[in-house]
Protein backbone atom coordinates (compact mmCIF):
# COMPACT_ATOMS: atom_id res chain seq x y z
CA UNK A 1 0.00 0.00 0.00
CA UNK A 2 1.40 3.37 -1.02
CA UNK A 3 0.52 6.54 0.92
CA UNK A 4 2.27 9.81 1.71
CA UNK A 5 3.47 8.22 4.97
CA UNK A 6 5.04 5.17 3.31
CA UNK A 7 6.76 7.50 0.84
CA UNK A 8 7.97 9.91 3.53
CA UNK A 9 9.47 7.25 5.79
CA UNK A 10 10.45 4.65 3.19
CA UNK A 11 8.34 1.88 4.70
CA UNK A 12 6.23 -0.86 3.13
CA UNK A 13 3.01 -0.47 5.12
CA UNK A 14 1.43 2.74 6.52
CA UNK A 15 1.56 1.49 10.11
CA UNK A 16 3.61 3.02 12.93
CA UNK A 17 4.31 1.61 16.38
CA UNK A 18 3.91 4.53 18.76
CA UNK A 19 6.33 5.42 21.53
CA UNK A 20 5.46 3.65 24.79
CA UNK A 21 7.26 3.84 28.12
CA UNK A 22 9.03 0.58 29.03
CA UNK A 23 7.55 -1.03 25.88
CA UNK A 24 9.34 0.69 23.01
CA UNK A 25 12.64 -1.15 23.22
CA UNK A 26 14.76 -2.35 20.31
CA UNK A 27 13.09 -5.78 20.38
CA UNK A 28 9.66 -4.39 19.46
CA UNK A 29 10.90 -1.58 17.21
CA UNK A 30 12.95 -4.00 15.11
CA UNK A 31 10.11 -6.53 14.89
CA UNK A 32 7.66 -3.89 13.64
CA UNK A 33 10.15 -2.52 11.12
CA UNK A 34 11.05 -6.00 9.89
CA UNK A 35 7.32 -6.63 9.34
CA UNK A 36 7.11 -3.60 7.04
CA UNK A 37 5.95 -0.90 9.45
CA UNK A 38 7.85 1.77 11.37
CA UNK A 39 9.10 0.73 14.80
CA UNK A 40 10.03 3.30 17.43
CA UNK A 41 12.41 3.16 20.39
CA UNK A 42 11.14 5.20 23.34
CA UNK A 43 14.02 7.48 24.33
CA UNK A 44 13.02 8.34 27.91
CA UNK A 45 12.74 4.67 28.89
CA UNK A 46 16.53 4.74 28.55
CA UNK A 47 17.92 6.36 31.70
CA UNK A 48 20.70 8.28 29.95
CA UNK A 49 21.63 9.38 26.41
CA UNK A 50 24.40 6.78 26.53
CA UNK A 51 21.81 4.08 27.21
CA UNK A 52 19.75 5.34 24.26
CA UNK A 53 22.83 5.21 22.02
CA UNK A 54 23.34 1.58 23.00
CA UNK A 55 19.68 0.76 22.36
CA UNK A 56 19.84 2.34 18.90
CA UNK A 57 22.97 0.32 18.15
CA UNK A 58 21.25 -2.85 19.40
CA UNK A 59 18.28 -2.17 17.13
CA UNK A 60 20.62 -1.88 14.15
CA UNK A 61 21.81 -5.44 14.81
CA UNK A 62 18.18 -6.62 14.60
CA UNK A 63 16.90 -4.81 11.49
CA UNK A 64 18.18 -3.13 8.35
CA UNK A 65 14.81 -1.42 7.81
CA UNK A 66 13.93 2.16 8.80
CA UNK A 67 13.16 2.68 12.49
CA UNK A 68 12.80 5.77 14.61
CA UNK A 69 12.95 7.16 18.13
CA UNK A 70 10.14 8.65 20.20
CA UNK A 71 11.25 11.66 22.26
CA UNK A 72 8.65 13.16 24.59
CA UNK A 73 9.27 16.66 25.95
CA UNK A 74 7.84 16.86 29.45
CA UNK A 75 7.45 19.87 31.73
CA UNK A 76 9.79 19.24 34.64
CA UNK A 77 11.69 21.08 37.36
CA UNK A 78 14.71 18.95 36.49
CA UNK A 79 14.22 17.95 32.84
CA UNK A 80 15.97 14.99 31.25
CA UNK A 81 19.18 15.60 29.30
CA UNK A 82 17.33 16.49 26.11
CA UNK A 83 20.43 17.83 24.30
CA UNK A 84 22.13 14.51 25.07
CA UNK A 85 19.19 12.45 23.80
CA UNK A 86 18.99 14.52 20.59
CA UNK A 87 22.74 14.05 20.07
CA UNK A 88 22.41 10.28 20.61
CA UNK A 89 19.66 10.16 17.99
CA UNK A 90 21.69 12.12 15.45
CA UNK A 91 24.98 10.34 16.16
CA UNK A 92 23.14 7.01 15.90
CA UNK A 93 22.09 7.83 12.35
CA UNK A 94 18.37 7.71 13.15
CA UNK A 95 16.42 9.54 10.44
CA UNK A 96 12.91 9.49 11.91
CA UNK A 97 11.82 10.97 15.24
CA UNK A 98 8.37 11.03 16.82
CA UNK A 99 8.09 13.99 19.17
CA UNK A 100 5.36 14.39 21.77
CA UNK A 101 4.47 16.55 24.75
CA UNK A 102 5.71 20.14 24.64
CA UNK A 103 6.36 22.07 21.43
CA UNK A 104 9.51 20.60 19.81
CA UNK A 105 10.51 23.83 18.00
CA UNK A 106 13.71 24.24 20.04
CA UNK A 107 15.04 20.90 18.80
CA UNK A 108 13.97 21.02 15.15
CA UNK A 109 16.99 22.91 13.73
CA UNK A 110 19.47 20.29 14.93
CA UNK A 111 17.26 17.41 13.80
CA UNK A 112 16.56 18.97 10.41
CA UNK A 113 20.22 19.75 9.83
CA UNK A 114 20.93 16.05 10.38
CA UNK A 115 18.28 15.07 7.82
CA UNK A 116 15.84 13.73 10.41
CA UNK A 117 12.13 13.57 9.54
CA UNK A 118 9.92 14.63 12.47
CA UNK A 119 6.37 13.43 13.16
CA UNK A 120 4.75 15.24 16.11
CA UNK A 121 1.91 13.78 18.17
CA UNK A 122 -1.07 16.14 18.62
CA UNK A 123 -4.48 15.81 20.25
CA UNK A 124 -6.10 18.78 18.51
CA UNK A 125 -6.22 20.41 15.09
CA UNK A 126 -4.86 23.69 16.46
CA UNK A 127 -1.77 21.95 17.84
CA UNK A 128 -1.36 20.01 14.60
CA UNK A 129 -1.41 23.26 12.61
CA UNK A 130 1.22 24.71 14.93
CA UNK A 131 3.41 21.63 14.45
CA UNK A 132 3.03 21.98 10.69
CA UNK A 133 3.89 25.69 10.87
CA UNK A 134 7.15 25.14 12.77
CA UNK A 135 8.32 22.59 10.21
CA UNK A 136 7.28 19.12 11.35
CA UNK A 137 7.15 16.74 8.40
CA UNK A 138 4.10 14.80 9.55
CA UNK A 139 1.56 14.65 12.37
CA UNK A 140 0.21 11.82 14.53
CA UNK A 141 -3.37 12.86 15.29
CA UNK A 142 -4.35 11.38 18.65
CA UNK A 143 -8.06 10.95 19.27
CA UNK A 144 -9.86 10.79 22.62
CA UNK A 145 -9.95 6.97 22.44
CA UNK A 146 -6.18 6.70 22.81
CA UNK A 147 -4.25 5.22 25.70
CA UNK A 148 -2.01 7.67 27.53
CA UNK A 149 -2.66 11.39 27.25
CA UNK A 150 -5.66 12.32 25.04
CA UNK A 151 -5.48 16.05 25.76
CA UNK A 152 -8.35 18.00 27.27
CA UNK A 153 -10.71 18.52 24.30
CA UNK A 154 -12.27 15.02 24.29
CA UNK A 155 -12.68 14.86 20.50
CA UNK A 156 -12.82 11.30 19.09
CA UNK A 157 -11.21 10.32 15.83
CA UNK A 158 -14.39 10.20 13.76
CA UNK A 159 -14.42 14.00 14.11
CA UNK A 160 -10.75 14.77 14.67
CA UNK A 161 -9.38 12.98 11.59
CA UNK A 162 -11.60 14.60 8.96
CA UNK A 163 -11.05 17.97 10.66
CA UNK A 164 -7.29 17.39 10.40
CA UNK A 165 -7.70 16.44 6.74
CA UNK A 166 -9.53 19.72 6.11
CA UNK A 167 -6.73 21.79 7.63
CA UNK A 168 -3.35 20.05 7.25
CA UNK A 169 -1.10 20.00 4.21
CA UNK A 170 1.50 17.58 5.63
CA UNK A 171 0.79 13.84 5.90
CA UNK A 172 -0.80 12.57 9.09
CA UNK A 173 -1.60 9.25 10.72
CA UNK A 174 -4.52 8.27 12.94
CA UNK A 175 -3.63 7.38 16.52
CA UNK A 176 -6.02 6.12 19.18
CA UNK A 177 -8.47 3.28 18.66
CA UNK A 178 -6.37 1.63 15.95
CA UNK A 179 -6.11 -2.18 16.04
CA UNK A 180 -6.80 -3.91 12.75
CA UNK A 181 -7.65 -3.67 9.04
CA UNK A 182 -10.96 -1.98 9.79
CA UNK A 183 -9.10 0.72 11.69
CA UNK A 184 -6.67 1.26 8.82
CA UNK A 185 -9.32 1.46 6.10
CA UNK A 186 -11.48 3.77 8.22
CA UNK A 187 -8.50 6.03 8.96
CA UNK A 188 -7.68 6.25 5.26
CA UNK A 189 -11.33 6.99 4.44
CA UNK A 190 -11.33 9.83 6.98
CA UNK A 191 -8.29 11.43 5.36
CA UNK A 192 -5.30 9.98 7.22
CA UNK A 193 -2.27 8.53 5.43
CA UNK A 194 -1.84 5.61 7.82
CA UNK A 195 -2.25 4.64 11.44
CA UNK A 196 -0.26 4.56 14.65
CA UNK A 197 -0.87 1.66 17.06
CA UNK A 198 0.26 1.49 20.68
CA UNK A 199 -1.89 -0.83 22.77
CA UNK A 200 -2.25 -3.32 19.87
CA UNK A 201 1.54 -3.69 19.62
CA UNK A 202 1.78 -4.31 23.37
CA UNK A 203 -0.14 -7.56 22.81
CA UNK A 204 2.42 -9.10 20.46
CA UNK A 205 4.98 -11.85 20.96
CA UNK A 206 7.93 -9.49 20.59
CA UNK A 207 6.68 -6.79 22.98
CA UNK A 208 9.31 -6.89 25.77
CA UNK A 209 6.79 -6.77 28.61
CA UNK A 210 5.42 -9.24 31.14
CA UNK A 211 2.93 -11.81 29.91
CA UNK A 212 0.49 -10.61 32.60
CA UNK A 213 0.22 -7.26 30.78
CA UNK A 214 -0.42 -8.86 27.40
CA UNK A 215 -3.07 -11.14 28.87
CA UNK A 216 -4.73 -8.24 30.70
CA UNK A 217 -5.14 -6.43 27.37
CA UNK A 218 -6.58 -9.54 25.70
CA UNK A 219 -8.98 -10.07 28.62
CA UNK A 220 -10.13 -6.43 28.72
CA UNK A 221 -13.21 -5.01 27.06
CA UNK A 222 -13.68 -1.51 25.67
CA UNK A 223 -15.14 -0.60 29.08
CA UNK A 224 -12.01 -1.36 31.10
CA UNK A 225 -10.11 1.93 30.86
CA UNK A 226 -10.46 4.99 33.05
CA UNK A 227 -9.49 8.65 32.77
CA UNK A 228 -7.34 9.86 35.64
CA UNK A 229 -5.79 13.22 36.63
CA UNK A 230 -8.52 15.20 34.88
CA UNK A 231 -8.61 17.86 37.59
CA UNK A 232 -4.86 18.35 37.20
CA UNK A 233 -5.34 18.90 33.44
CA UNK A 234 -2.97 16.02 32.85
CA UNK A 235 -5.63 13.54 31.73
CA UNK A 236 -4.42 10.00 31.11
CA UNK A 237 -6.36 6.96 29.87
CA UNK A 238 -5.27 3.89 31.83
CA UNK A 239 -6.28 0.28 32.40
CA UNK A 240 -8.53 -0.06 35.43
CA UNK A 241 -7.00 -1.95 38.35
CA UNK A 242 -6.84 -1.74 42.15
CA UNK A 243 -4.20 1.01 42.01
CA UNK A 244 -6.31 3.08 39.63
CA UNK A 245 -9.38 2.60 41.83
CA UNK A 246 -7.36 3.96 44.77
CA UNK A 247 -6.34 6.93 42.64
CA UNK A 248 -9.91 7.65 41.55
CA UNK A 249 -11.12 7.46 45.15
CA UNK A 250 -8.55 10.10 46.12
CA UNK A 251 -9.74 12.27 43.23
CA UNK A 252 -13.35 11.94 44.39
CA UNK A 253 -12.49 12.61 48.03
CA UNK A 254 -10.11 15.55 47.54
CA UNK A 255 -11.91 17.16 44.60
CA UNK A 256 -10.48 20.50 43.53
CA UNK A 257 -7.92 20.28 46.34
CA UNK A 258 -6.13 17.33 44.72
CA UNK A 259 -2.39 17.77 44.21
CA UNK A 260 -0.04 15.53 42.30
CA UNK A 261 1.69 14.65 45.56
CA UNK A 262 -1.56 13.04 46.76
CA UNK A 263 -1.47 10.41 44.02
CA UNK A 264 2.24 9.98 43.49
CA UNK A 265 2.11 6.44 44.88
CA UNK A 266 -0.30 5.40 42.12
CA UNK A 267 1.50 7.05 39.19
CA UNK A 268 5.22 7.42 39.91
CA UNK A 269 7.57 4.55 39.17
CA UNK A 270 4.69 2.25 38.21
CA UNK A 271 5.93 1.13 34.79
CA UNK A 272 8.84 -1.09 35.87
CA UNK A 273 6.54 -2.83 38.37
CA UNK A 274 3.86 -3.47 35.76
CA UNK A 275 5.76 -3.95 32.51
CA UNK A 276 8.76 -5.85 33.85
CA UNK A 277 7.43 -7.67 36.91
CA UNK A 278 3.78 -8.09 35.94
CA UNK A 279 2.39 -6.48 39.12
CA UNK A 280 -0.93 -5.57 37.55
CA UNK A 281 -2.39 -3.57 40.46
CA UNK A 282 0.70 -1.43 41.09
CA UNK A 283 -0.90 1.71 39.69
CA UNK A 284 -1.85 3.59 36.54
CA UNK A 285 -0.48 2.37 33.20
CA UNK A 286 -1.58 3.64 29.81
CA UNK A 287 -4.00 1.55 27.77
CA UNK A 288 -6.44 2.46 25.02
CA UNK A 289 -10.13 1.62 24.72
CA UNK A 290 -9.01 -0.42 21.71
CA UNK A 291 -8.21 -3.25 24.14
CA UNK A 292 -11.79 -4.35 23.46
CA UNK A 293 -10.75 -5.21 19.89
CA UNK A 294 -7.65 -7.20 20.86
CA UNK A 295 -8.22 -10.93 21.22
CA UNK A 296 -4.85 -12.56 20.57
CA UNK A 297 -1.08 -12.21 20.91
CA UNK A 298 0.42 -12.66 17.43
CA UNK A 299 3.92 -11.96 16.22
CA UNK A 300 4.37 -8.52 14.67
CA UNK A 301 4.74 -10.16 11.25
CA UNK A 302 1.50 -12.09 11.68
CA UNK A 303 -0.30 -8.96 12.87
CA UNK A 304 0.97 -6.86 9.98
CA UNK A 305 0.20 -9.52 7.38
CA UNK A 306 -3.33 -9.93 8.72
CA UNK A 307 -4.00 -6.20 8.76
CA UNK A 308 -2.75 -5.61 5.24
CA UNK A 309 -4.44 -8.71 3.83
CA UNK A 310 -7.77 -7.92 5.45
CA UNK A 311 -7.52 -4.24 4.44
CA UNK A 312 -7.19 -5.30 0.82
CA UNK A 313 -10.28 -7.51 1.15
CA UNK A 314 -12.31 -4.72 2.76
CA UNK A 315 -11.38 -2.22 0.06
CA UNK A 316 -11.67 -4.52 -2.96
CA UNK A 317 -14.52 -6.79 -1.90
CA UNK A 318 -16.71 -5.12 0.69
CA UNK A 319 -16.47 -1.49 -0.43
CA UNK A 320 -16.23 -2.05 -4.16
CA UNK A 321 -18.97 -4.66 -3.87
CA UNK A 322 -21.28 -2.07 -2.38
CA UNK A 323 -20.64 0.23 -5.33
CA UNK A 324 -21.34 -2.56 -7.81
CA UNK A 325 -24.68 -3.25 -6.13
Amino acid sequence: MKTRITELFGIQHPIIQGGMHFVGLADLAAAVSNAGGLGLITALTQRTPEDLAREIARCRTMTDKPFGVNLTFLPSVTPPDYPGYVKAIIDGGVKIVETAGNNPVKWLPALKEAGVKVIHKCTSVRHALKAEAIGCDAISVDGFECGGHPGEDDVPNFILLPRAAEELKVPFVASGGMADARSLVAALALGADGMNMGTRFMATVEAPIHQNVKQAIVNASELDTRLVMRSLRNTERVMVNAGVERLLEKERTLGAGLKFEDIIGEVAGVYPSVMQRGEMDAGAWSCGMVAGLIHDIPTCQQLMDTIMGDATKIIRSRLEGMLAA
